[in-house]
């Protein structure tokens, strides 16, 4: 009996696994009343059976994992306003102009109490954030270290203050100290980033001791500007980095990479070739930032497109001499330097691609803007330029990028103008829907960057898609994300011109408003332009003539705002719309408008008028017209007084009335 009951266990346990396979999945279909976070739980425990399991000893989590996994429950709201406007109703922007305003105050504000913060640290001890959040704490600003010593002077440099680390390095050179060559790094940085003066502080006063550059003032209007922003420095002949530099009794390329940098950055470009070569006399190697610089610097100094390119192969040429091996910014330089050599830049710039591949160097969003800034140019749109849009967005989609240039800020608005300048609809949703990948918003730039960049995807929107999907998308994209200007609107009312949604456009010109844009005579203009075209339903009509009385009060300036002027074509049409709703009372009082801002009405619009008088029986009305278009001197009052006398049940004083206004019309007159 042992030994039938030894094979019988031998054959369970043997085939336990197959058994226990089957009854799970006979249990699976009879499990219907099973929740699907149930089953997929059976599901995850089948398959990590098969698997070894291993228990980490201990989990490390972020300080903002909490935060990070709420903030990935929340999606963005379309009705609201922008986040950084929601903690105080009342300085909610409405307007461009709105946002603008409180984007600076903001912005000033911030940087004033950091200001404050910063110098008086005293007040500020405690923190109660958790976790630990170092921009609100106070940074240390001041001077601790008085005494002449290179710490003190790694505080100045660390600090900032170009002047004070200045003195201390002449303080330490008149005591006969010596001075480290990694703090003399330091000390040659501090001074050619900032131009030989002290960084303008935020939130405090700003100095005079730059010179402004209109054309840098006009590339940067109407965007959130810094103090600095808005200085630009010039490199100074024998200034304090050229002066120190030269004391050094050893230079090495370090020391050299500084000062050619901070050349480059400040416009010194011949100066900063001719300590290039100062430093290949000398037997240095440089490194990859001084080329980077030079590569930059190259356009600056030839004229002609091939001597251009000749002089970044040479810079490139000595590179793979001196064995330096080459980062993105190198290639971005390079494709920078390429948009400023013409027709030669585009073999160029597919072989530089093709170089950096070959390195396993990944272009960043500053490659790619480049490259579509060399193959498309706004005069000649050719099939192959599109071709190069298809093919840059094909290699960036599905990608989240991190911003590893200040170019890379360009590329999304630089390539929506290209869709919108080639009207390629199905492209420019390639390139918002990169937008939404990962972090990638970020990488939109600042608020005026991304005004460009939603205005010109709306255009795009406005000119090549149905009603329907633009007003979705104007729903969307207003206010959380785009506060449209003048154009932006008109756009919106072409294509509702387009789509024959013309009863729409009271409910737009409220937006219009609220919007801040009802000041703009051209765009109200247009508005009531559409409006009064042609005839629509009656119930369109009312809604029609009800807007135009709102857009009549923004003419007579109502709450404090500023008015517009009255032009003939703003009377004709509000009044047009008030004749064809029947509203004779409201109309006819436009119609005294036109002699009070000595305007004349249109022929057409005065036959309206009869017609109006003819239907609600007002021959008086008719004979004040036909003396108000004599008043005017029309050559319609002899037409006019023909019908007020054939069409009207008149008195004999109206009869005579109008029978001299047309026997007395004489046009030569």
């Amino acid at each position: 009996m042992a030994a039938p009951g030894r094979h019988v266990g031998h054959y369970i346990h043997k085939n336990s696994r197959f058994l226990l396979n089957n009854v799970e999945q006979l249990w699976w279909h009879r499990s219907f009343g099973w929740s699907p976070a149930v089953r997929q739980q059976t599901a995850t425990i089948k398959k990590e059976s098969t698997e070894a399991i291993v228990i980490p000893k201990k989990k490390t989590w972020s300080k903002e994992a909490v935060l990070e996994a709420l903030s990935s429950t929340v999606n963005r709201d379309h009705t609201a306003y922008q986040y950084q406007f929601q903690d105080d109703p009342y300085l909610s922007p409405r307007t461009s102009a709105e946002f603008k305003l409180y984007s600076l105050s903001q912005e000033s504000g911030r940087a004033a109490a950091k200001y404050f913060v910063d110098n008086n640290p005293k007040f500020f001890t405690k923190d109660f954030a958790e976790p630990h959040i170092p921009c609100l704490m106070p940074e240390s600003v001041s001077l601790r270290l008085e005494d002449v010593s290179e710490e003190a002077l790694k505080e100045r440099i660390s600090l900032r203050k170009v002047k004070a680390a200045v003195d201390m390095y002449d303080q330490l050179l008149q005591a006969g100290t010596a001075v480290s060559m990694e703090t003399t790094h330091d000390l040659l940085d501090v001074i050619s980033l900032y131009c030989d003066r002290d960084p303008v502080q935020e939130g405090g006063p700003e100095t005079e001791d730059t010179e402004g550059s209109g054309e840098e003032l006009g590339r940067r209007r109407g965007r959130v500007r810094r103090a600095s922003d808005l200085l630009k420095s010039v490199w100074r002949e024998n200034n304090n980095a050229e002066r120190i530099f030269n004391l050094l009794p050893e230079r090495d390329a370090q020391c050299y990479s500084a000062l050619i940098r901070g050349m480059v950055k400040h416009g010194a470009y011949v100066k900063a070739f001719n300590t290039y070569t100062d430093m290949l006399n000398n037997r240095l190697t440089a490194d990859v930032h001084i080329f980077n610089a030079l590569i930059s610097a190259a356009p600056e100094l030839r004229e002609k497109y091939n001597e251009r390119w000749d002089l970044i192969s040479e810079l490139l040429n000595q590179m793979g001499e001196q064995k330096i091996q080459p980062n993105l910014l190198t290639f971005n330089s390079v494709l920078k330097a390429l948009r400023r050599c013409g027709s030669l830049a585009k073999t160029h710039a597919l072989q530089t691609l093709s170089e950096m591949r070959a390195l396993g160097i990944a272009p960043s969003l500053a490659s790619f803007d480049h490259v579509l800034g060399i193959f498309y140019k706004a005069a000649t749109i050719t099939q192959s330029q599109t071709d190069i849009l298809q093919e840059v967005m094909s290699e960036v989609a599905g990608t989240s990028f991190t911003c590893q240039d200040p170019d890379d800020v360009l590329f999304f608005s630089n390539a929506m103008r290209v869709c919108l300048d080639t009207k390629d609809m199905e492209q420019g949703y390639k390139v918002h829907s990169l937008v939404g990948v990962g972090e990638n918003w970020r990488l939109l730039g600042d608020s005026y960057q991304q005004s460009i960049y939603y205005g010109r995807f709306f255009n795009l929107l406005c000119m090549m898609e149905h009603i329907d999907v633009v007003l979705k998308w104007y729903r969307q994209l207003i206010p959380s994300l785009y506060y449209p200007n003048a154009q932006g609107m008109r756009d919106l009312l072409q294509a509702l011109d387009t789509d024959g949604r013309l009863d729409l456009l009271p409910t737009i010109w409220k937006d219009v408003r609220s919007l801040g844009h009802y000041n703009k005579s051209d765009l109200v203009d247009e508005l009531l332009a559409l409006m009064a075209r042609e005839k629509h339903s009656p119930e369109v009509q009312e809604s029609f003539a009800a807007c135009a009385l709102d857009v009549k009060s923004v003419f007579e300036g109502d709450r404090g705002r500023p008015s517009l002027e009255w032009s003939t074509s703003s009377l004709s049409h509000i009044t047009a719309l008030l004749l064809r709703a029947n509203r004779s009372q409201q109309a006819w009082e436009m119609l005294h408008l036109f002699k009070t801002k000595n305007r004349i009405p249109s022929d057409v619009l005065l036959e309206d008028f009869l017609s109006m008088c003819g239907s609600t029986g007002a021959p008086e009305r008719a004979v004040e017209l036909v003396q108000l278009s004599a008043a005017f001197c029309l050559p319609a009052t002899p037409r006019l007084a023909q019908r007020a006398l054939a069409e009207f049940d008149l008195t004999e004083e109206q009869r005579t009335i109008l029978s001299e206004l047309q026997s007395s019309w004489d046009p030569t007159e």
